[in-house]
């Protein structure tokens, strides 16, 4: 059964940074696809960013490109999303998902498809 948790949320000032990880069951990076998603309070889940199982490419949804990086290190199992100059508008719920079934992250990202496997999601908060 694959498994998958974040950590790393919190409470952070807007201009901030926070690390989440995504710790995920062994071997699963080299055939699944990890996306980060978010939803707010009263709004849709919306997809972040997703890095690929194969070569490890990346893609971002608009609103956090050039101040979101995501990153994986397969000896630690694990999904990084590096945020950066965090805004107000940037708090949500944060959930790491994983999926092998199509070959494009950005059809997860804009939720052209969804992913098969959830993690129960970490909250940020960005607020003065």
């Amino acid at each position: 059964q694959l498994q998958l948790g974040e950590s790393g949320g919190g409470l952070v000032q807007p201009g901030g940074s926070l690390r989440l990880s995504c710790t995920v069951s062994d071997f699963v990076l080299d055939y699944y696809a990890i996306g980060w998603f978010r939803q707010a309070p009263g709004k849709e889940r919306e997809g972040v960013s997703c890095i690929s199982s194969s070569d490890g490419s990346t893609y971002y949804t608009d609103s956090v490109k050039g101040r979101f990086t995501v990153s994986r290190d397969k000896a630690k199992n694990t999904v990084y999303l590096q945020m950066n100059s965090l805004k107000p508008e940037d708090t949500a719920v944060y959930y790491c998902a994983a999926d092998n079934r199509y070959l494009y992250c950005s059809d997860y990202v804009s939720l052209r498809y969804g992913m098969d496997y959830w993690g129960k999601g970490t909250l940020v908060t960005v607020s003065s």
